[in-house]
């Protein structure tokens, strides 16, 4: 049989593609890596105007799958006892809801603090448009580790909701953004997550194509 392929971008600079890869580690299923190039559709997706662009796409026996939560229903579909999703049906339906939030807002945030895996600051200006973004985040978060106790957000095994928020955890390490303890330590459960780490090496690896990208637009 076929082995699956992924089509991810930059994995430097990508949300999006970590978010489609993570989906794929939770299912257990084992693809190929297919890296687009960076085309003015693909910068477009790096700077996080849209999350339609076709990336990240799955192609997996037959099936074409090109949103993020698209292919997290997908996974979860074909994997039940992946447990992408928590067994019990209210924290289902939570985490559905924190999935589809990320997923569609945060604009200010994304534009303020685009990922970048190869930073680390020890201070970085933020935009006041984003602390918004940033205390409903927390909330989120705080809602999530108090009610399902950690260390992820549904408990102790990772779910779709981890794969949503993993990319939000990079950038608020990388600007050195100032978070309550629980949110602080959540951060550092994702970065020390295994597959995380895997990405993260990948990315420092990566050769560096946007010379004249300004992180702080």
């Amino acid at each position: 049989m076929a082995k699956a392929t992924l089509t991810i971008s930059s994995k430097t600079y990508s949300a999006w593609s970590l978010r489609g890869w993570l989906l794929t580690q939770l299912a257990g299923l084992e693809v190929d890596e297919q890296r687009v190039e960076n085309d003015a559709a693909d910068r477009a997706e790096l700077l996080l105007l849209s999350p339609s662009v076709l990336v990240p796409r799955l192609t997996h026996e037959g099936a074409s799958v090109w949103d993020t939560l698209a292919i997290a229903e997908y996974l979860n579909e074909l994997y039940p006892d992946a447990q992408m999703l928590p067994a019990d049906r209210i924290a289902r339906a939570h985490c559905r809801s924190i999935s589809g939030e990320i997923h569609s807002g945060f604009t200010n945030l994304r534009s303020a603090l685009p990922m970048n895996l190869k930073v680390r600051h020890d201070k970085f200006p933020v935009f006041s448009g984003a602390r918004p973004d940033i205390e409903r985040i927390e909330v989120i978060w705080q809602e999530c580790l108090s009610k399902y106790g950690g260390p992820f957000l549904f408990g102790a095994a990772p779910t779709i909701a981890d794969a949503m928020y993993a990319p939000v955890t990079t950038r608020f390490l990388s600007y050195a953004v100032g978070l309550s303890a629980p949110s602080a330590a959540y951060c550092q459960t994702i970065a020390a997550w295994g597959p995380m780490i895997v990405w993260r090496e990948a990315a420092l690896a990566e050769a560096e194509e946007f010379e004249d990208l300004d992180v702080e637009f």
